[in-house]
Protein backbone atom coordinates (compact mmCIF):
# COMPACT_ATOMS: atom_id res chain seq x y z
CA UNK A 1 0.00 0.00 0.00
CA UNK A 2 1.03 3.12 -0.86
CA UNK A 3 1.42 5.76 2.47
CA UNK A 4 0.46 9.04 1.93
CA UNK A 5 2.59 10.89 4.86
CA UNK A 6 5.89 12.27 3.05
CA UNK A 7 9.46 11.31 3.78
CA UNK A 8 11.06 14.00 4.29
CA UNK A 9 14.68 15.01 2.82
CA UNK A 10 17.21 17.91 4.01
CA UNK A 11 19.29 19.11 1.31
CA UNK A 12 22.79 20.53 2.43
CA UNK A 13 24.17 22.62 -0.49
CA UNK A 14 22.43 23.87 -4.12
CA UNK A 15 25.34 24.22 -6.01
CA UNK A 16 25.85 22.65 -9.57
CA UNK A 17 24.66 19.06 -8.00
CA UNK A 18 22.07 20.83 -5.42
CA UNK A 19 20.17 22.54 -7.47
CA UNK A 20 20.20 19.79 -10.11
CA UNK A 21 18.82 17.37 -7.34
CA UNK A 22 16.31 19.62 -6.13
CA UNK A 23 15.14 20.02 -10.10
CA UNK A 24 14.80 16.11 -10.41
CA UNK A 25 13.23 15.52 -6.81
CA UNK A 26 10.59 18.27 -8.13
CA UNK A 27 10.04 17.63 -12.00
CA UNK A 28 10.19 13.70 -11.03
CA UNK A 29 8.17 13.74 -8.06
CA UNK A 30 5.66 11.10 -9.32
CA UNK A 31 8.07 8.85 -10.68
CA UNK A 32 10.17 8.85 -7.23
CA UNK A 33 6.65 8.34 -5.43
CA UNK A 34 5.93 5.43 -7.19
CA UNK A 35 9.46 3.75 -6.89
CA UNK A 36 10.03 4.26 -3.07
CA UNK A 37 6.04 2.98 -2.23
CA UNK A 38 5.84 7.18 -0.67
CA UNK A 39 6.20 11.11 -1.89
CA UNK A 40 9.67 12.85 -1.23
CA UNK A 41 9.35 16.61 0.03
CA UNK A 42 12.07 18.68 0.30
CA UNK A 43 11.87 20.37 3.87
CA UNK A 44 14.81 22.50 3.45
CA UNK A 45 17.80 23.37 1.80
CA UNK A 46 20.77 24.96 3.75
CA UNK A 47 23.39 27.22 1.77
CA UNK A 48 25.91 29.90 2.50
CA UNK A 49 24.30 32.64 0.19
CA UNK A 50 20.55 32.89 0.98
CA UNK A 51 20.35 35.85 -1.53
CA UNK A 52 21.26 33.83 -4.60
CA UNK A 53 17.65 33.18 -6.73
CA UNK A 54 17.34 29.41 -7.02
CA UNK A 55 14.62 28.53 -9.92
CA UNK A 56 12.14 25.90 -8.85
CA UNK A 57 12.72 26.20 -5.21
CA UNK A 58 10.88 28.17 -2.45
CA UNK A 59 12.84 30.63 -1.07
CA UNK A 60 10.69 29.57 2.31
CA UNK A 61 12.82 26.23 2.41
CA UNK A 62 16.33 28.14 1.91
CA UNK A 63 18.15 28.62 5.46
CA UNK A 64 21.85 29.44 6.06
CA UNK A 65 21.82 27.52 9.47
CA UNK A 66 22.57 23.51 8.17
CA UNK A 67 23.07 22.10 12.06
CA UNK A 68 19.44 23.48 12.82
CA UNK A 69 18.13 21.92 9.45
CA UNK A 70 19.39 18.53 10.76
CA UNK A 71 18.71 18.85 14.19
CA UNK A 72 15.00 18.78 13.24
CA UNK A 73 13.77 15.66 14.40
CA UNK A 74 11.33 15.20 11.36
CA UNK A 75 14.03 15.18 8.55
CA UNK A 76 14.14 11.52 7.22
CA UNK A 77 17.35 12.00 5.11
CA UNK A 78 19.89 14.18 4.67
CA UNK A 79 21.70 14.65 1.18
CA UNK A 80 24.92 16.67 1.46
CA UNK A 81 26.54 17.93 -1.40
CA UNK A 82 28.66 20.75 -0.22
CA UNK A 83 32.43 18.75 0.30
CA UNK A 84 34.88 19.32 2.26
CA UNK A 85 35.88 17.80 5.73
CA UNK A 86 34.24 20.45 7.72
CA UNK A 87 31.32 21.50 8.38
CA UNK A 88 30.26 18.36 6.42
CA UNK A 89 31.44 15.63 8.78
CA UNK A 90 29.73 17.23 11.79
CA UNK A 91 26.46 17.76 9.90
CA UNK A 92 26.74 14.00 8.60
CA UNK A 93 27.01 13.23 12.14
CA UNK A 94 24.31 15.03 13.61
CA UNK A 95 22.32 13.92 11.15
CA UNK A 96 22.40 10.21 12.13
CA UNK A 97 21.87 11.55 16.11
CA UNK A 98 18.93 12.96 15.19
CA UNK A 99 17.35 10.22 13.25
CA UNK A 100 18.29 11.04 9.53
CA UNK A 101 20.11 8.51 7.05
CA UNK A 102 22.20 10.07 4.74
CA UNK A 103 23.33 10.62 0.80
CA UNK A 104 26.58 12.38 0.06
CA UNK A 105 28.86 13.03 -2.47
CA UNK A 106 31.82 13.68 -0.38
CA UNK A 107 34.58 11.95 -1.73
CA UNK A 108 37.35 13.40 0.33
CA UNK A 109 35.09 13.45 3.80
CA UNK A 110 34.62 9.51 3.05
CA UNK A 111 37.94 8.49 1.72
CA UNK A 112 39.29 9.92 5.08
CA UNK A 113 37.05 9.17 7.35
CA UNK A 114 34.63 7.11 6.15
CA UNK A 115 35.18 3.97 8.57
CA UNK A 116 34.24 6.55 11.43
CA UNK A 117 31.26 7.80 9.45
CA UNK A 118 29.89 4.04 8.86
CA UNK A 119 30.15 3.29 12.56
CA UNK A 120 28.13 6.22 13.54
CA UNK A 121 25.40 5.32 11.26
CA UNK A 122 25.13 1.53 12.16
CA UNK A 123 25.39 2.89 15.68
CA UNK A 124 22.43 4.88 15.18
CA UNK A 125 20.41 2.25 12.72
CA UNK A 126 21.17 4.69 10.00
CA UNK A 127 22.54 4.05 6.20
CA UNK A 128 25.28 6.23 4.78
CA UNK A 129 24.95 5.78 0.83
CA UNK A 130 27.44 7.71 -1.43
CA UNK A 131 27.19 6.36 -5.02
CA UNK A 132 28.08 10.03 -6.33
CA UNK A 133 31.72 10.07 -4.98
CA UNK A 134 33.30 8.20 -7.26
CA UNK A 135 32.71 8.71 -11.05
CA UNK A 136 29.93 10.86 -11.34
CA UNK A 137 26.58 8.87 -12.62
CA UNK A 138 28.35 5.54 -13.17
CA UNK A 139 26.79 2.64 -11.03
CA UNK A 140 29.83 1.04 -9.13
CA UNK A 141 29.90 1.49 -5.97
CA UNK A 142 26.67 -0.71 -5.32
CA UNK A 143 27.64 -3.08 -7.87
CA UNK A 144 31.28 -3.66 -6.01
CA UNK A 145 28.96 -3.63 -2.58
CA UNK A 146 26.38 -5.28 -3.85
CA UNK A 147 26.19 -7.61 -6.58
CA UNK A 148 29.97 -8.72 -6.68
CA UNK A 149 29.48 -9.31 -2.45
CA UNK A 150 29.90 -13.34 -3.37
CA UNK A 151 32.86 -12.86 -5.80
CA UNK A 152 36.16 -11.58 -5.27
CA UNK A 153 37.62 -8.80 -6.96
CA UNK A 154 41.27 -8.47 -7.28
CA UNK A 155 41.89 -5.52 -9.67
CA UNK A 156 40.38 -2.45 -10.08
CA UNK A 157 41.67 -0.12 -12.60
CA UNK A 158 40.37 3.19 -13.97
CA UNK A 159 40.15 6.66 -15.29
CA UNK A 160 38.32 8.60 -12.60
CA UNK A 161 38.76 12.09 -12.71
CA UNK A 162 37.17 14.11 -16.28
CA UNK A 163 39.78 16.68 -16.30
CA UNK A 164 42.70 15.02 -16.90
CA UNK A 165 41.20 12.52 -18.86
CA UNK A 166 39.91 15.37 -21.23
CA UNK A 167 43.73 16.96 -21.11
CA UNK A 168 46.09 13.90 -21.90
CA UNK A 169 43.05 13.44 -24.77
CA UNK A 170 43.53 16.53 -25.87
CA UNK A 171 47.53 15.79 -25.99
CA UNK A 172 47.15 12.27 -27.76
CA UNK A 173 45.03 13.80 -30.37
CA UNK A 174 46.02 17.03 -31.44
CA UNK A 175 49.56 17.24 -29.72
CA UNK A 176 48.91 19.87 -27.57
CA UNK A 177 51.09 20.68 -24.39
CA UNK A 178 49.97 20.10 -21.22
CA UNK A 179 49.77 23.80 -20.73
CA UNK A 180 47.64 24.38 -23.88
CA UNK A 181 45.57 21.48 -23.16
CA UNK A 182 44.71 22.80 -19.31
CA UNK A 183 44.29 25.84 -20.95
CA UNK A 184 41.13 24.59 -23.45
CA UNK A 185 40.27 22.13 -20.33
CA UNK A 186 39.93 25.65 -18.00
CA UNK A 187 37.93 27.37 -20.94
CA UNK A 188 35.10 24.63 -21.59
CA UNK A 189 34.54 24.50 -18.11
CA UNK A 190 36.59 20.88 -17.30
CA UNK A 191 38.81 22.34 -15.18
CA UNK A 192 38.53 24.66 -12.17
CA UNK A 193 40.71 28.09 -11.87
CA UNK A 194 43.18 26.22 -9.47
CA UNK A 195 43.08 22.52 -11.12
CA UNK A 196 45.68 21.20 -8.39
CA UNK A 197 43.17 18.60 -7.16
CA UNK A 198 42.59 17.25 -10.54
CA UNK A 199 46.26 16.95 -12.01
CA UNK A 200 48.00 16.68 -8.65
CA UNK A 201 45.81 13.44 -8.30
CA UNK A 202 44.17 14.62 -5.12
CA UNK A 203 41.34 13.99 -5.93
CA UNK A 204 41.55 10.70 -8.01
CA UNK A 205 43.33 9.40 -4.52
CA UNK A 206 40.34 9.71 -2.95
CA UNK A 207 38.10 7.91 -5.22
CA UNK A 208 41.13 5.16 -5.48
CA UNK A 209 40.81 4.78 -1.34
CA UNK A 210 36.97 4.38 -1.31
CA UNK A 211 37.13 1.93 -3.83
CA UNK A 212 39.95 -0.47 -2.69
CA UNK A 213 38.42 -0.57 0.42
CA UNK A 214 34.93 -1.75 -0.92
CA UNK A 215 36.32 -4.11 -3.29
CA UNK A 216 38.48 -5.64 -0.92
CA UNK A 217 36.80 -5.12 2.25
CA UNK A 218 39.60 -3.75 4.10
CA UNK A 219 40.22 -0.05 5.22
CA UNK A 220 42.40 2.19 2.79
CA UNK A 221 42.15 5.08 3.86
CA UNK A 222 43.47 8.68 1.71
CA UNK A 223 46.89 8.26 3.31
CA UNK A 224 47.29 5.05 2.11
CA UNK A 225 47.26 6.09 -1.68
CA UNK A 226 50.42 6.77 -3.32
CA UNK A 227 49.69 9.22 -5.62
CA UNK A 228 51.75 11.21 -8.80
CA UNK A 229 50.05 14.07 -10.53
CA UNK A 230 50.32 14.68 -14.50
CA UNK A 231 51.41 17.86 -14.79
CA UNK A 232 55.02 16.73 -16.47
CA UNK A 233 53.44 14.73 -19.08
CA UNK A 234 54.62 15.82 -22.25
CA UNK A 235 53.79 15.44 -25.96
CA UNK A 236 57.47 13.38 -26.25
CA UNK A 237 56.07 10.87 -23.87
CA UNK A 238 52.58 10.77 -26.18
CA UNK A 239 55.26 10.03 -28.88
CA UNK A 240 57.10 7.54 -27.11
CA UNK A 241 53.69 5.97 -26.15
CA UNK A 242 52.61 5.76 -29.40
CA UNK A 243 55.88 4.30 -30.95
CA UNK A 244 54.79 1.19 -28.43
CA UNK A 245 51.43 0.99 -29.26
CA UNK A 246 49.88 2.82 -26.16
CA UNK A 247 48.86 5.98 -24.69
CA UNK A 248 49.06 7.96 -21.45
CA UNK A 249 45.94 7.66 -18.62
CA UNK A 250 45.98 8.95 -15.20
CA UNK A 251 44.70 5.80 -13.60
CA UNK A 252 43.47 4.69 -9.96
CA UNK A 253 44.86 1.59 -9.67
CA UNK A 254 43.54 -0.82 -6.40
CA UNK A 255 44.86 -4.34 -6.07
CA UNK A 256 45.04 -7.27 -4.45
CA UNK A 257 48.50 -8.57 -4.04
CA UNK A 258 49.47 -11.89 -5.93
CA UNK A 259 50.03 -13.54 -2.26
CA UNK A 260 46.53 -12.66 -1.21
CA UNK A 261 48.22 -11.12 1.86
CA UNK A 262 47.57 -7.15 1.60
CA UNK A 263 46.81 -4.33 -1.02
CA UNK A 264 47.78 -1.54 -2.47
CA UNK A 265 46.16 1.48 -3.83
CA UNK A 266 48.57 3.98 -6.09
CA UNK A 267 47.01 6.87 -8.43
CA UNK A 268 49.51 8.27 -11.50
CA UNK A 269 49.95 8.26 -14.97
CA UNK A 270 50.76 4.96 -17.08
CA UNK A 271 51.17 4.28 -20.77
CA UNK A 272 48.82 1.46 -21.53
CA UNK A 273 48.46 -0.34 -25.12
CA UNK A 274 45.77 1.22 -27.36
CA UNK A 275 44.17 -2.79 -27.06
CA UNK A 276 42.76 -2.37 -23.67
CA UNK A 277 39.32 -0.76 -23.51
CA UNK A 278 40.76 2.39 -21.01
CA UNK A 279 42.71 3.59 -24.05
CA UNK A 280 39.45 4.61 -25.44
CA UNK A 281 37.88 6.70 -23.20
CA UNK A 282 38.03 10.32 -24.93
CA UNK A 283 37.58 13.74 -23.44
CA UNK A 284 35.96 14.11 -19.74
CA UNK A 285 34.83 10.54 -20.19
CA UNK A 286 35.23 8.14 -16.70
CA UNK A 287 35.79 4.55 -17.35
CA UNK A 288 36.82 1.74 -14.51
CA UNK A 289 37.71 -2.03 -15.21
CA UNK A 290 37.10 -4.52 -12.61
CA UNK A 291 38.36 -7.61 -12.31
CA UNK A 292 36.91 -10.71 -10.25
CA UNK A 293 37.51 -14.09 -10.60
CA UNK A 294 34.03 -15.73 -10.90
CA UNK A 295 32.80 -12.25 -13.17
CA UNK A 296 36.14 -11.71 -14.75
CA UNK A 297 36.49 -8.52 -16.49
CA UNK A 298 33.81 -5.75 -16.08
CA UNK A 299 34.16 -2.37 -17.49
CA UNK A 300 32.04 0.96 -16.25
CA UNK A 301 31.90 4.09 -17.96
CA UNK A 302 30.14 6.87 -18.43
CA UNK A 303 30.14 10.72 -17.77
CA UNK A 304 32.02 11.16 -14.37
CA UNK A 305 31.38 14.67 -13.74
CA UNK A 306 28.72 17.20 -13.76
CA UNK A 307 25.56 18.49 -12.13
CA UNK A 308 22.73 16.34 -13.68
CA UNK A 309 25.13 13.33 -14.05
CA UNK A 310 26.46 13.46 -10.43
CA UNK A 311 22.60 14.23 -9.19
CA UNK A 312 21.71 10.92 -10.96
CA UNK A 313 23.86 8.75 -8.50
CA UNK A 314 22.32 11.23 -5.51
CA UNK A 315 19.20 10.20 -6.40
CA UNK A 316 19.55 6.39 -6.99
CA UNK A 317 20.89 6.73 -3.67
CA UNK A 318 17.85 8.71 -2.01
CA UNK A 319 15.64 6.03 -3.33
CA UNK A 320 17.45 3.12 -1.76
CA UNK A 321 17.76 4.82 1.20
CA UNK A 322 13.54 5.69 1.24
CA UNK A 323 13.13 2.24 0.38
CA UNK A 324 14.86 1.25 3.10
CA UNK A 325 13.07 3.66 5.89
CA UNK A 326 9.85 2.48 4.81
CA UNK A 327 11.06 -1.33 5.08
CA UNK A 328 12.52 -0.26 8.59
CA UNK A 329 15.88 -1.80 7.88
CA UNK A 330 18.91 -0.67 6.50
CA UNK A 331 21.10 -1.32 3.45
CA UNK A 332 24.87 -2.83 3.67
CA UNK A 333 27.27 -1.12 5.74
CA UNK A 334 31.39 -0.81 5.86
CA UNK A 335 32.77 -4.33 5.29
CA UNK A 336 36.08 -4.39 6.30
CA UNK A 337 36.36 -7.74 7.69
CA UNK A 338 39.32 -8.95 5.79
CA UNK A 339 41.71 -6.15 7.25
CA UNK A 340 44.47 -6.33 4.74
CA UNK A 341 47.68 -4.19 5.59
CA UNK A 342 47.90 -1.51 2.62
CA UNK A 343 51.61 -2.34 0.87
CA UNK A 344 53.83 0.82 0.40
CA UNK A 345 54.51 1.85 -3.73
CA UNK A 346 58.21 0.27 -3.11
CA UNK A 347 56.71 -3.35 -2.80
CA UNK A 348 54.17 -2.55 -6.45
CA UNK A 349 55.54 -5.02 -9.15
CA UNK A 350 55.20 -2.92 -12.10
CA UNK A 351 56.88 -2.15 -16.01
CA UNK A 352 58.93 1.06 -16.30
CA UNK A 353 59.29 3.15 -19.67
CA UNK A 354 62.60 5.12 -19.22
CA UNK A 355 64.00 7.75 -21.51
CA UNK A 356 67.63 8.70 -21.07
CA UNK A 357 69.67 11.57 -22.80
CA UNK A 358 72.97 9.56 -22.90
CA UNK A 359 76.61 10.55 -24.33
CA UNK A 360 76.77 8.85 -27.42
CA UNK A 361 79.63 7.05 -27.65
CA UNK A 362 80.59 3.43 -27.45
CA UNK A 363 79.70 1.41 -24.25
CA UNK A 364 77.10 3.49 -23.15
CA UNK A 365 74.48 0.83 -23.43
CA UNK A 366 76.32 -1.68 -22.17
CA UNK A 367 76.61 0.97 -18.41
CA UNK A 368 73.51 1.33 -18.63
CA UNK A 369 72.03 -2.51 -19.21
CA UNK A 370 74.84 -3.26 -16.16
CA UNK A 371 73.01 -0.83 -14.06
CA UNK A 372 69.77 -2.06 -14.85
CA UNK A 373 71.20 -5.69 -14.26
CA UNK A 374 72.80 -4.78 -10.50
CA UNK A 375 69.27 -3.78 -9.44
CA UNK A 376 67.58 -6.96 -10.64
CA UNK A 377 65.55 -5.36 -13.59
CA UNK A 378 64.93 -7.18 -16.55
CA UNK A 379 65.27 -5.47 -19.61
CA UNK A 380 62.82 -5.61 -22.35
CA UNK A 381 63.71 -3.45 -24.77
CA UNK A 382 65.78 -1.18 -25.94
CA UNK A 383 65.64 2.01 -28.98
CA UNK A 384 68.43 4.38 -29.03
CA UNK A 385 69.04 7.15 -31.16
CA UNK A 386 71.95 9.96 -31.53
CA UNK A 387 73.79 12.28 -33.67
CA UNK A 388 76.80 14.98 -32.49
CA UNK A 389 77.74 13.16 -29.91
CA UNK A 390 74.01 13.31 -28.01
CA UNK A 391 71.98 10.45 -28.23
CA UNK A 392 68.58 9.15 -26.56
CA UNK A 393 68.30 6.32 -25.12
CA UNK A 394 64.38 4.52 -24.28
CA UNK A 395 64.66 1.30 -22.40
CA UNK A 396 60.94 -0.45 -21.20
CA UNK A 397 61.65 -2.73 -18.61
CA UNK A 398 59.84 -5.82 -17.28
CA UNK A 399 57.84 -6.71 -14.02
CA UNK A 400 59.93 -5.33 -11.18
CA UNK A 401 59.06 -3.86 -7.79
CA UNK A 402 58.77 -0.47 -7.73
CA UNK A 403 61.19 0.24 -5.40
CA UNK A 404 63.89 -2.09 -7.31
CA UNK A 405 62.99 0.14 -10.42
CA UNK A 406 63.51 3.52 -8.77
CA UNK A 407 66.48 2.56 -7.32
CA UNK A 408 67.68 2.00 -10.96
CA UNK A 409 66.94 5.37 -12.28
CA UNK A 410 68.85 6.86 -8.82
CA UNK A 411 71.90 4.76 -9.63
CA UNK A 412 71.60 5.58 -13.75
CA UNK A 413 71.60 9.66 -13.00
CA UNK A 414 74.63 8.88 -11.53
CA UNK A 415 76.57 7.83 -14.78
CA UNK A 416 79.02 10.07 -16.09
CA UNK A 417 77.65 9.10 -19.50
CA UNK A 418 73.99 9.89 -18.77
CA UNK A 419 73.02 13.41 -19.24
CA UNK A 420 69.29 12.95 -17.63
CA UNK A 421 66.59 11.31 -17.33
CA UNK A 422 64.20 12.69 -19.53
CA UNK A 423 61.16 11.02 -18.38
CA UNK A 424 60.13 7.91 -16.43
CA UNK A 425 56.59 6.16 -16.45
CA UNK A 426 54.82 2.82 -15.76
CA UNK A 427 53.25 0.60 -17.64
CA UNK A 428 50.16 -0.89 -17.00
CA UNK A 429 47.03 -2.93 -18.95
CA UNK A 430 48.82 -5.72 -19.85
Amino acid sequence: MMRTRPLKVALLGCGVVGSEVARIMTTHADDLTARIGAPVELAGVAVRRPSKVRAGIDPALVTTDATALVKRGDIDVVIEVIGGIEPARALITTAFEHGASVVSANKALIAQDGAALHATAEQHGRDLYYEAAVAGAIPLIRPLRESLAGDKVNRVLGIVNGTTNFILDKMDSTGAGYQEALDEATALGYAEADPTADVEGFDAAAKAAILAGIAFHTRVRLDDVYREGMTEVTAADFASAKRMGCTIKLLAICERAAHGGSVTARVHPAMIPLSHPLASVREAYNAVFVEAEAAGQLMFYGPGAGGAPTASAVLGDLVAVCRNKLGEATGPGDSAYTQLPVSPMGEVVTRYHISLDVADKPGVLAQVATVFAEHGVSIDTVRQTGKDGEASLVVVTHRAPDAALSGTVEALRRLDTVRGVASIMRVEGE
